[in-house]
């Protein structure tokens, strides 16, 4: 549940003329040509690419000391998740800035939204070295189908194109059995990326976390859910969530097809922004002292305004915290306008399947929302 917000608090010099004409200059003596003026600064906009230094210094810059949660989330339980896309194409802008939290559910909003960056921020250390993997992933694959192949670490099926359904395509790897040694190969493949291509100084502990979340895709493919790698009911419980292959076949209310994976042009908005180092994992509790606002602060100074921030239900849990004022107070020195919005996940009555108590999604004016604590 979300926690609703205070109300709203309330929220050129004439010029004179010079004091005397200035000489008469000498018929004689020409005058002397003026000095060209001096170039304006060139306005610093949001970069068309990081180089490799520049996104490990942004992450690393950016980042507070790992935290934790209640789960791991390596990937989303939000079952409804592209019901709110229409809504937020109405109104958020695209090319400018995306913001959020958590696993996969962003890359759907991402390729909805299509902004020139993205900024993910998560308390846990884990959701980075997800995201590198994701990062390497994207970017060595040429399509869905081989994306696939090496997320799940499961033979490319035969017959499947580009051009292929994402039902089609999902069915396909449910039926495709585990590679052990596809696993293997991938996994080194996915560091090698990492460290010789891109020069990452990924630290050891980086490097068996990648290992630690990309086993749970190579071991249960297709049928991954939220709770298999931990969480209340311990390992392998709470299955009442949705599988990796609901997520990406499920569709908005009027049944268009929205994931990341639906279709090929989808999947290409974000293999562009990992390709050019354009979507940048941050470690960060919302409400910290840094993250948030190092992210602003930077946004702010490159002409960049955030289109919208996906919160999943953190604030339920920096509600219970008490600390929600302080995620606030960050929040409001991002550089936003009357557009920006807040994806907000909250519970909702439930809603057929899945236990009925799936989050459903809405969206929320940031600016209006932040005002409580706007300076």
């Amino acid at each position: 549940m979300i926690f609703a917000v205070a109300a709203a608090i309330p929220s050129c010099a004439r010029h004179t003329p010079p004091a005397s004409q200035p000489p008469a200059v000498s018929a004689a003596k020409p005058a002397e040509p003026a000095a060209a003026p001096a170039p304006a600064p060139a306005a610093v906009h949001l970069p068309e690419r990081l180089s490799d230094a520049e996104f490990w210094a942004l992450s690393t810059d950016w980042s507070e000391p790992n935290g934790s949660f209640r789960s791991e989330n390596l990937l989303s339980n939000e079952i409804w998740l592209q019901w709110v896309i229409p809504e937020l194409l109405n109104v958020a802008r695209p090319g400018r800035v995306y913001m959020g939290v958590g696993p996969e559910q962003n890359f759907t909003y991402i390729a909805a939204l299509k902004p020139a960056m993205a900024i993910i921020v998560d308390v846990r250390r884990g959701n980075l070295d997800l995201h590198l993997m994701y990062k390497a992933l994207f970017e060595m694959s040429s399509d869905r189908v081989e994306f696939l192949s090496r997320l799940f670490s499961r033979r490319r099926p035969d017959g499947l194109t580009p051009a292929s359904n994402v039902r089609e395509i999902f069915q396909a790897y449910t039926d495709a059995p585990q590679d052990d040694g596809l696993f293997e190969q991938n996994f080194q493949a996915i560091v090698d990326h990492l460290q010789k291509t891109h020069g990452f100084p990924l630290p050891d502990e980086d490097v068996s976390g990648i290992r630690y979340v990309y086993q749970f895709f190579g071991e249960n493919g297709p049928s991954l859910t939220y709770w298999m790698s931990g969480g209340p009911g311990g390992r392998g419980g709470f299955r009442n969530s949705p599988t990796y292959a609901d997520l990406m076949t499920g569709t908005d209310e009027s049944g268009t097809l929205r994931s990341y994976l639906a279709t090929e042009e989808n999947f290409q908005v974000l293999k562009t922004l990992e390709s050019k180092n354009l979507l940048v994992p941050v470690v960060g509790n919302f409400a910290g002292p840094k993250a948030v606002r190092a992210v602003g602060e930077w946004l702010k100074a490159h002409d960049g305004i955030v289109s919208a921030f996906y919160l999943s239900n953190v604030e339920q849990y920096l509600s219970m915290d008490g600390i929600w004022m302080d995620f606030c107070a960050n929040a409001s020195q991002l550089p936003i306008d009357e557009t920006s919005q807040f994806i907000r996940s909250y519970r909702a009555n439930g809603g057929p399947g899945f236990g009925g108590g799936s989050l459903s999604q809405g969206i929320f004016p940031m600016a209006t929302q932040l005002k409580p604590c706007a300076k």
